[in-house]
């Protein structure tokens, strides 16, 4: 990575008539930066390609550097991590397990603040699975939005399937095994129940480099925290379809909540959980991550979409099937952040850690996203401090206006 002295020099030939891109050194500058940990005021983030190179105090840029100053009182911060995303701009991935269709899905969270996204697909046959594994291994060679793929099933409890077909619900054959853990392509997290499978198929996933989460589970306490001792670490939006703490059955959720190694992803929209309830998670041992479990009218124009031969319709800010059952959100990962803080009461720096440096660190991608430093990757989003509206958007430097 270049010192900020040579980007000087570099800076320093552009203006003296060299045509230059927004590939060539320059630097944002905003009134509040932060950076994952620690909030400055009045300093600039220099971008040398898709890389951070420095934050720097605002007058100590040469003269010649390219700059782009944010309006005032706009915050920069990390790009906002989303872990499950089924769907984006009208388009559910499950239809369309494409690199179109995840084009599509990642452009219309990116308006939010989201720089990058695991692909989610629910319990469906095998062969989508492949064609979803297949269709994100191609898209990360063009998209750097994309991180990987989530599987949410379809190894589940029928006890809890919440949307999921039961009829696709199953256990775990043989051939699963290599299914999930063949491509090398990005993350790979896969929300399972643990009472569903084999003894040993937790242990061989993580083994072989995937994430496990629970959810969509009947486990009790002990049968969680066996599964946390084979290396499963992560909790798919808690509290929602798992069973609920109760004074002798502590469940997932007591299991998940005393752990400093959990990791648990929080539906911040007022619907999915009451809001006092996830103010009882922010204060767990582990590491609160916000999710959106978004559906394909986030971004998009249609209100209603088909989930698997069933019609799920937008009405009062939810999507919810013809019997009431919620179906995903309208969530955005700008509206999560500022429903953390609004109806949360959390610090909108924990906010934003919450939405970006804690599911970076999740996926075991926390030396090069979830941060504003050195050596970093360009992932940033500004934004209005008052409504967390969203100003711009960098995935790997490149600006989204």
């Amino acid at each position: 990575m270049a010192t900020l002295a040579a980007l000087r020099g570099t800076a320093a030939a552009i203006a003296e008539g060299h045509a230059h891109t927004m590939t060539a050194p320059h630097a944002i500058i905003a009134d509040h930066v932060f950076d994952g940990t620690i909030l400055h005021h009045g300093v600039a983030v220099v971008l040398d390609g898709a890389r951070i190179a420095a934050i720097e105090p605002r007058g100590s840029l040469p003269d010649t550097m390219p700059s782009r100053i944010l309006p005032p009182g706009a915050w920069l911060a990390p790009g906002f991590i989303d872990i499950q995303v089924n769907g984006g701009g009208d388009v559910l991935f499950n239809d369309q397990p494409t690199p179109q269709g995840i084009a599509t899905i990642s452009r219309a969270h990116r308006r939010f603040g989201t720089t990058s996204l695991l692909l989610t697909l629910i319990t469906d046959t095998d062969e989508t699975m492949r064609a979803a594994a297949n269709a994100v291994q191609t898209a990360m060679g063009s998209n750097p939005s994309v991180l990987g793929l989530h599987c949410e099933g379809p190894f589940l409890s029928p006890g809890k399937p919440g949307v999921h077909r039961r009829d696709l619900i199953r256990t775990p054959e043989p051939h699963h095994r290599e299914l999930l853990t063949a491509w090398r392509g990005g993350a790979t997290l896969v929300t399972l129940a643990p009472e569903q499978v084999p003894s040993d198929f937790i242990s061989e996933l993580v083994d072989r480099g995937v994430k496990v989460s629970l959810g969509h589970s009947m486990a009790s306490y002990a049968q969680t925290r066996a599964a946390m001792k084979a290396g499963l670490s992560g909790f798919t939006h808690l509290f929602n379809a798992m069973p609920q703490l109760a004074s002798r059955e502590p469940g997932p959720i007591g299991a998940a909540l005393e752990n400093p190694d959990a990791y648990y992803g929080l539906i911040a929209d007022g619907l999915h959980v009451a809001p006092a309830t996830l103010r009882l998670a922010l204060r767990g041992a582990g590491h609160p991550m916000l999710v959106t479990d978004a559906m394909p009218p986030v971004g998009g124009a249609r209100g209603s979409f088909n989930l698997q031969g069933r019609e799920i319709t937008v009405y009062d800010g939810r999507c919810t099937t013809a019997d009431g059952t919620l179906g995903g959100t309208l969530l955005d990962m700008a509206s999560a952040v500022r429903n953390c803080v609004t109806l949360l009461g959390a610090r909108l720096e924990d906010a934003l850690r919450f939405a970006s440096t804690e599911p970076a660190n999740f996926l075991r991608l926390g030396g090069r996203l979830g941060r504003i430093a050195r050596g970093f990757r360009a992932d940033l989003v500004a934004f209005d401090p008052a409504d967390i509206a969203v100003i711009a958007t960098w995935v790997a430097g490149q600006s989204s206006d």
